[in-house]
C-alpha cells in the first residue's frame, strides 16, 4: 500500500472511531437520567419513608414497594431502606448515604417537600433518578405517584356533611389539618374547604405540627375550651392518627355523644373506632397501585427508560413543570364499606380487625 493510501485508511478509521464514540455518548445521554442502563450485577434501589407514627408506612407501603421491585428487577435486586422518623435533616443525611452507596434509583416520601429539593438535586447531579412517593417533593424529580389528594379532602368534607345532616347549620365544626411541611396537607384542606365552606360554621381551624396525634389532642382541648363542648357538632380531621388524639380529647371533655370525626389512611385502630362509632369515617387509599407505580417508575428509570413509559399524566411541583405522574383514586370508608375491603391486599384481615373486644361490632357489620 502506498503512503497516500495508508494516510487515507488511517483517516477513515479515525473518523469511524470518532463517530462510534459519539454514538455511544448520544445513547447514554438519551437515557433520561438512567445512567445504570449498562450496569452489571443486581439493581439497587433506595427507599426512604418519612415517619413511623402512621402505621401505613411499615405495614403496607414498604413491603408492597419491596415486593414489586423484586418482581420487576429480579429476586437478586437490592433494596436499601431507611425511615426518617419525621426528621427532615435526618432524611437529607439518608439521601447522602444513598448517593454514597450509588443506588440505581431512589424513591423518597419527603418529610419536608421543600427542604428535600437540594438533596434531590444532589442525587440527580450524580445520575441517580429520584421518584417522589405520596408527597410531591421539589427539585428535579423524574417521576411521582400519589392519590388524588384534593379528592381525599372532598370525600372527607362530603362525609362530614352527610354525618351532620340537619346539625350542619346548628353549631360549629373544628378543622384539624395536617402539617404545613406536607404539600398533600394543603390539597386535603383545599378539597375539604371546597365542600364545607358556606355549609357549616368553622369555629376553630389548625395546621397541626408534624401530623402528631398529641398535637391534635392539645389543639382539640383548646378548641373545646374556646368554643364550648355544646357548640361543637363535628370535627374534620385530616388523618386517622390525629383523629385518635381528637377523640381522646372529646372523651376527656365528657361528651355524652361524640360528634362525627373524619380521618384518612384506614389505619387498623381507625377501622375499629369506625366499628364502635367513635370515628365516623376514614379514607381508604389503595396502597398497592401506588406502591406498584413507585416500583415501576424506579425500575424503569434505573434501566435508562423514560418515566413516561409508566406515567401517563403529569403534575407541576413548586420547582418543576410536567412531572410524569401516576395518580390513584381514593375511596370513602364508613362502617358500611368495611366488609368489602377486608382481606384485600393493602387492607386488614378479619382476624386483625375482629379481636375479642370488637366481636359484637364485627358481627353487626357483617364481618363474620
Amino acid at each position: 500500500m502506498n503512503a497516500h493510501l495508508r494516510r487515507a485508511a488511517v483517516a477513515a478509521a479515525t473518523v469511524s472511531l470518532a463517530l462510534g464514540m459519539a454514538a455511544c455518548g448520544s445513547a447514554k445521554e438519551a437515557g433520561g437520567g438512567g445512567k445504570k442502563a449498562d450496569k452489571k450485577g443486581p439493581m439497587t434501589i433506595g427507599l426512604l419513608l418519612p415517619e413511623n407514627q402512621t402505621a401505613r408506612y411499615e405495614r403496607f407501603d414498604r413491603p408492597l414497594i419491596e415486593k414489586k421491585i423484586k418482581e420487576l428487577a429480579g429476586s437478586d435486586a437490592v433494596i436499601l431502606y431507611d425511615n426518617a422518623k419525621q426528621d427532615a435533616s435526618v432524611q437529607q443525611q439518608q439521601v447522602d448515604t444513598m448517593i454514597t452507596k450509588k443506588v440505581d434509583a431512589l424513591i423518597i416520601d419527603a418529610v419536608d417537600a421543600k427542604s428535600i429539593a437540594s438533596s434531590v438535586k444532589k442525587a440527580s447531579d450524580k445520575g441517580i433518578p429520584v421518584v417522589a412517593y405520596d408527597r410531591l417533593a421539589e427539585g428535579p424529580i423524574k417521576g411521582y405517584t400519589s392519590v388524588d389528594n384534593e379528592r381525599v379532602g372532598k370525600i372527607q368534607g362530603e362525609a362530614l356533611l352527610q354525618a351532620l345532616g340537619d346539625n350542619a347549620g346548628k353549631g360549629q365544626i373544628v378543622m384539624m389539618n395536617g402539617s404545613i411541611t406536607d404539600p398533600n396537607a394543603k390539597m386535603y384542606k383545599d378539597g375539604a374547604h371546597s365542600v364545607l365552606d358556606g355549609k357549616v360554621k368553622i369555629g376553630k381551624e389548625y395546621d397541626t405540627k408534624e401530623w402528631k396525634p398529641e398535637n391534635a389532642n392539645e389543639n382539640m382541648k383548646g378548641a373545646i375550651s374556646a368554643l364550648g363542648k355544646d357548640n361543637i357538632v363535628g370535627v374534620y380531621s385530616a388523618n386517622d392518627g390525629m383523629a385518635g388524639g381528637i377523640i381522646t380529647a372529646l372523651h376527656s371533655a365528657g361528651f355524652d355523644t361524640l360528634p362525627p370525626v373524619t380521618g384518612q389512611d384506614a389505619e387498623l385502630a381507625a377501622v375499629q373506632r369506625i366499628l364502635t362509632g367513635e370515628q365516623f369515617m376514614s379514607v381508604y387509599k389503595p396502597y398497592k397501585p401506588e406502591a406498584d407505580a413507585a416500583a415501576e417508575l424506579a425500575v424503569a428509570l434505573a434501566r435508562g427508560k423514560d418515566a413516561a413509559s409508566v406515567a401517563k399524566s403529569t403534575v407541576d411541583s413548586g420547582t418543576q413543570k410536567k412531572v410524569p405522574a401516576v395518580i390513584v383514586t381514593p375511596f370513602s370508608l364508613t362502617k358500611a364499606d368495611i366488609a368489602k375491603y377486608v382481606g384485600q391486599e393493602g387492607f386488614f384481615t378479619k382476624d386483625e380487625i375482629c379481636t375479642e373486644k370488637y366481636k359484637a361490632q364485627c358481627d353487626a357489620a357483617g364481618l363474620k
